[in-house]
């Protein structure tokens, strides 16, 4: 696969080693910086509050019992349970 364009992290993924093998492969870093951290990286700010929307919606899919817990051991039935999940979230 290409690499991305860029990797949306929260700060516990802040780390040197990672930031340089993602500028390897010519992906930005958008992971906000700790704050104990003597140099501050720049980041962009706008792309990391979308972030957010993607944790809410893996949030609202972990709403469904069946699908936390993963009653469904099989690969295809396991999708299908989440595909239900989202129809009647989007329907909602």
């Amino acid at each position: 696969m290409p690499p991305s364009a860029a990797l949306v992290a929260d700060k516990g993924y802040d780390s040197k080693a990672l930031r340089e093998w993602l500028a390897k492969r010519g992906t930005d870093a958008v992971i906000p910086p700790r704050k104990n951290r003597k140099l501050q990286y720049a980041y962009d700010k706008a792309l990391y509050r979308q972030r957010n929307v993607i944790e809410r919606m893996f949030c609202r899919i972990k709403d469904w019992r069946r699908i936390h817990t993963r009653f469904d051991r099989n690969a295809k039935n396991f999708l299908a349970a989440i595909a239900l999940a989202a129809t009647v979230i989007w329907w909602l």
